[in-house]
């Protein structure tokens, strides 16, 4: 199937799934899900997705649900979103109108697995013209604390722009570009919006959160001061301007699947001055709602333009 083709007139951007396997398969279960395209008619769910929003933890994403839900003007008095996947621990799902929330825990491996079923119910559902955000939160390196950042490129330890996978025992490179075109058109949200500073730069993703990223507070620390200031400098040097632990896998699985693809992290603290969070929960809580401000505003636009065509 082509991944873009044309209905009524108009140039549909399709779901890419490239598994032979698929096709033969009389049921299949999104087991981390709890959903299955025998025991729920996966199309009236969600074939009407335009936007999905995906964060570590799921009490953000309800937070961002219910959100979003009030900018839409789609929330009632007492409304309730119920976790789709109440049947499993392993995510939450919650969904609105045309936006689907979901968590993805922390690291590689976890938004992994949950991409994969993501993007599967994506294809099973019909959908077309999907584009998905990872809101978040990281380290800066030499931004304020509070800075909202877009990630331009998502790269490696090393600063290279890839994802490396280990498949049948041998590794495999994919690409981990995601849509400069998004990534603008974000900016320029966050200068609508004009309520905290809004940039675009690279991001550096990590397998851990300590001694991937030079942090000196982890059970274990093989190196100084000085080797971590020399680190982060290179890293700045090649233009990365915040540290996380998902962007790679989440760029190089959203470009092979064909979706538009954006990561928006607010940034916790400046890791050149320190590692650990010393900011009141105040101010944290807003910082994290920040991301969801800038996400929230930008679905508004653009199902508002599309009312206007």
């Amino acid at each position: 199937m082509p991944l873009d083709e044309e209905k009524n007139g108009a140039c549909v951007r399709s779901i890419y799934v490239n598994n032979p396997h698929l096709d033969s398969m009389t049921d299949d279960i999104l087991y981390h899900f709890n959903l299955g395209t025998s025991t729920h008619d996966l199309p009236a769910m969600f074939g009407d997705v335009k936007f999905v929003c995906v964060g570590g933890s799921p009490w953000r994403m309800k937070s961002f649900t219910e959100y979003i839900a009030k900018e839409l003007g789609l929330s009632g008095t007492n409304a309730e979103y119920p976790n789709i996947c109440a049947g499993t621990d392993r995510y939450a799902m919650y969904k609105v109108g045309p936006v689907l929330s979901v968590s993805h825990g922390m690291g590689i491996p976890s938004i992994s697995i949950m991409l994969h079923e993501l993007i599967k119910l994506l294809y099973h559902s019909r959908c077309n013209d999907v584009t998905v955000v990872r809101i978040g939160t990281s380290g800066g390196i030499g931004l304020k604390p509070g800075t909202v950042l877009i990630t331009k490129q998502s790269v490696d330890s090393v600063f290279q722009p890839r994802f490396e996978q280990i498949i049948l025992g041998k590794p495999v490179v994919r690409s981990t570009e995601l849509d400069g075109e998004l990534a603008e058109e974000l900016l320029q949200c966050g200068k609508d919006l004009a309520e905290f500073d809004t940039v675009i730069g690279n991001t550096m993703c990590t397998l851990d959160f300590y001694e991937g990223q030079a942090r000196l507070d982890g059970a274990f620390c093989s190196y100084s001061e000085e080797d971590k200031q020399r680190y982060l400098a290179e890293a700045y040097a090649a233009g990365v301007r915040n540290i996380e632990m998902e962007s790679s896998v989440f760029a190089a699985m959203c470009k092979l699947s064909n979706l538009r693809a954006a990561v928006v992290c607010v940034t916790l603290l400046d890791r050149l001055k320190g590692d650990q969070l010393t900011s009141s929960h105040d101010v944290l809580k807003n910082y994290q709602e920040r991301p969801q401000a800038l996400v929230g505003h930008y679905i508004k636009k653009k199902l508002k333009d599309s009312k206007k065509s």
